[in-house]
């Protein structure tokens, strides 16, 4: 029964040495993080993909761009909306324009500039909407990867304190042994259990971000199709 109970969990976190307390409170820090970021990340990214399926239906439904304008403002964590903002901000500076007495040449080849101007400021709102999705996704992928490592560097300075124990004592019995290695091997555990969730949730975010990536490109084509079919004629 001693030794069952001088082997039990918290004792031999609270009586590590400090370096591997350390290591032990790093990992623990690292593993709240991840898990904020995990439920913050999976709310965030629900919200905008019901969002998004919302403005599509406006989209797709209305045919009235300051209508759908307007129904945007609503909706301001689906990066599709915003995107659809940037394109129609950039077109209404553009038909606001007087183009004076053009020829046929000089209008073609204005109306093709400013096609790339609306063309550009999409794909800016879709740069920042990927960086606004990725924000802090990148951190579950460093706690994933660097996690088990700390958790080893602790590990192995457990042992080393283990073997130095060894020698000041002249004993290599059980009960010389066992609390250290115990106690290293703790490290190690909460570095798996730290970077496990990271990992699993990163691969997930970032598979859901590349579909939302994926539809803001469709719907930016999509866009520059409606615009060039019915203001660029």
């Amino acid at each position: 029964m001693g030794s069952g109970n001088g082997l039990e969990i918290l004792p031999l976190i609270l009586g590590a040495s400090g370096v591997v307390m350390g290591v032990m409170f790093l990992l623990l820090t690292m593993s709240v993080v991840s898990w904020y970021i995990i439920g913050y990340k999976t709310l965030y990214l629900g919200r905008a993909t019901r969002e998004s399926q919302s403005f599509l239906d406006t989209f797709w439904g209305s045919k009235r761009m300051d209508a759908i304008y307007q129904a945007s403002e609503a909706l301001r964590r689906s990066p599709l909306a915003q995107v659809f903002r940037a394109g129609y901000v950039e077109l209404t500076k553009i038909k606001g324009t007087t183009r004076g007495s053009q020829s046929p040449d000089q209008r073609a080849e204005t109306d093709m500039g400013d096609v790339e101007n609306i063309e550009r400021a999409l794909r800016r709102a879709m740069t920042t909407e990927i960086t606004h999705l990725e924000s802090m996704v990148t951190f579950l992928a460093t706690t994933g990867s660097s996690a088990p490592f700390i958790g080893l560097f602790g590990t192995v300075w457990g042992i080393m304190n283990s073997f130095r124990n060894i020698g000041l004592k002249g004993s290599a019995s059980l009960s010389t042994v066992a609390p250290g290695i115990a106690e290293a091997l703790i490290a190690t555990a909460i570095g798996l259990v730290a970077a496990i969730p990271a990992v699993m949730a990163y691969n997930y975010f970032v598979r859901r971000i590349r579909v939302l990536s994926a539809e803001m490109d469709s719907f930016s084509n999509d866009f520059l199709n409606i615009v060039k079919r019915h203001f660029f004629k």
